[in-house]
């Protein structure tokens, strides 16, 4: 499907924004059924041939870029905007090598995600696990992971984003880039279930803790102490958030949440927003604003740790390690990493082969699992339990909010005695706010 025709039957609506195009209740999976697990991402161009086109395809996205342009205006205006970026946008690929890195470390992503899922659930099941990559603005499409799956025999379908915190802006888009394609007859419709955010989930939060760790050991030792951590997420238009109801904010400040508390607040940290295009207002501070701010402060040393971002991309490996460390050190900060995105880690790994188990009924359930509990060798159980039976954190337990906070939605609780006894206890002084799924977006 061409980015026009799909314009053709984008509609704008709540499911945006609350993911419910499929179903989000378990699917049973019988012995010998294979499951296709398909990992969404935006993709990425691997020459830089290939970046006008993409530069075309994420444009003409209306999930991303809403403006009332149609049809033929919008698709010259894009065609356009996307020559004229290229330029610049091709030499900046230039310098990471010549094109994304994305799409490979994806793949590994996916291989080693199919490996796991097989061997700790599958198997045990007598059930088969395939996993493919559906990118949205560049190959690998939606349309040619259907086509292997069709040919494989694919039984059951699970989405699954590579974006742990929910938006319309991306795991949205792609859910209804998958839903216009079966509703149009371009794929086959299989039965389906998704998996909407895992912002919390404690292998991921273990994950980038250790990550963390890990770019820490660059620093001087007797620097380390002194670092800042500055979470940086890719921003979206404020109107999203107040307008909308896109949760994607309040589930980034819950994932920074449990990463310090994880990390017993061992260091100062800071959330900021980076990659903002046009006049309109994004969600602030802005990565430069807070390095700016920061350096006034007398701030020396950072670490800039890629939240939202999973996978090393030019965001990562260009914008923040060589266009906004150029930035700092014109503040005049000496001392500026920036963490690796989570790729392959472990850990990452596992927590989604746990999001993807939990939305099946397997012919084995799924043993409870457990994580390591501030870094000690000792385990804290969690359920591998369905998003939807898993309670949100109380809004009284998240500290870490921004300034703009329309105090939408929580994330999803794994381990109960995390929530539990703080829900409590905040319920007893306050009524909780409405959730994503309660508080209706604006049309």
């Amino acid at each position: 499907m061409t980015p026009r025709q799909f314009l053709k039957h984008y509609r704008y609506d709540e499911r945006l924004v609350r993911g419910d195009y499929f179903p989000s209740a378990p699917l049973a999976v019988n012995p010998g059924e294979t499951v296709g697990v398909v990992l969404l991402n935006l993709g990425g161009p691997e020459r830089v041939e290939d970046v006008e086109p993409f530069l075309y395809n994420l444009f003409m996205d209306p999930a991303i870029i809403d403006i009332p342009l149609k049809g033929v205006a919008r698709h010259w205006l894009c065609r356009l905007i996307a020559r004229l970026r290229a330029k610049k946008v091709g030499k900046d690929y230039e310098m990471i090598g010549g094109g994304s890195p994305l799409n490979r470390l994806t793949r590994e992503q996916a291989q080693a995600l199919e490996r796991l899922l097989n061997r700790r659930f599958g198997q045990p099941a007598g059930v088969h696990f395939r996993t493919y990559i559906a990118m949205r603005y560049w190959h690998p499409f939606s349309e040619e992971a259907a086509a292997q799956m069709q040919a494989e025999g694919v039984d059951k379908v699970v989405l699954l984003p590579l974006y742990p915190q929910y938006s319309k802006t991306t795991t949205g888009s792609s859910l209804l880039y998958w839903w216009t394609l079966e509703q149009t007859g371009e794929i086959p419709r299989w039965p389906t279930t998704y998996v909407y955010e895992y912002a919390a989930h404690p292998k991921y939060i273990q994950a980038l803790s250790e990550r963390i760790d890990e770019a820490l050991q660059r620093f001087p030792k007797n620097v380390r102490s002194g670092v800042h951590l500055v979470f940086s997420a890719h921003g979206t238009p404020l109107v999203e958030m107040k307008e909308r109801r896109d949760p994607y904010c309040c589930l980034i400040h819950s994932t920074v949440d449990r990463v310090m508390a994880y990390r017993k607040h061992d260091l100062p940290y800071h959330v900021s927003f980076q990659s903002k295009v046009g006049p309109g207002e994004w969600l602030t501070p802005s990565t430069p604003d807070k390095l700016a701010e920061l350096a006034q402060q007398g701030v020396r040393a950072v670490l800039m740790v890629p939240v939202a971002f999973v996978t090393d991309h030019i965001e990562t490996s260009f914008e923040l390690d060589i266009e906004v460390r150029e930035e700092a050190e014109q503040f005049g900060i000496t001392h500026y990493e920036v963490m690796p995105a989570l790729n392959c880690h472990p850990l990452f790994i596992e927590a989604l082969a746990e999001v993807t188990v939990a939305q099946l009924r397997l012919p084995v359930p799924p043993e409870t699992a457990s994580v390591a509990g501030d870094g000690a060798p000792a385990t804290t159980p969690y359920p591998i339990r369905p998003l939807d039976e898993l309670p949100r954190y109380h809004p009284r337990v998240r500290k870490t909010r921004c300034h703009q906070c329309e105090h939408i939605t929580e994330a999803r609780c794994w381990i109960p005695s995390e929530c539990e006894p703080a829900r409590e206890n905040a319920e007893s002084t306050a009524p909780p706010k409405p959730s994503v799924q309660s508080k209706r977006p604006a049309s």
